[in-house]
């Protein structure tokens, strides 16, 4: 018996470009409490976001006037990352810092 397979090929005429947006971005944000020392936050800001000493006392005097500073703007898994390695270390020393990210504003 004698089998009768078609191939069939399609051709492409013409590709239409797809323009790819760039990901979300999303900004870490620490917010001030009463209670977490500046040197801890200052040293968590230079290990898990690599700011400098000078940066780092920046941003930590801008959470400690303002109420809350921003660490860095990232992808969504990158700041969900970041956000979760500060809270852990928080943790670990017994201080209440909190670290949020929300959708970073459109420049």
């Amino acid at each position: 018996m004698a089998t009768n397979t078609d191939i069939q090929r399609d051709t492409v005429l013409e590709r239409e470009k797809e323009a790819l947006k760039p990901p979300p971005m999303y900004q870490v944000v620490l917010l001030n409490d009463d209670y977490t020392p500046m040197e801890f936050v200052v040293n968590v800001l230079q290990r898990v976001f690599g700011k400098t000493p000078e940066e780092a006392s920046h941003i930590m005097l801008k959470v400690h006037h303002e109420g809350r500073g921003v660490c860095g703007i990232y992808t969504r898994d990158i700041a969900a990352t970041r956000v979760e390695m500060v809270r852990q270390l928080a943790r670990a020393r017994q201080h209440p810092l909190q670290c949020i990210m929300e959708p970073a504003p459109d420049a």
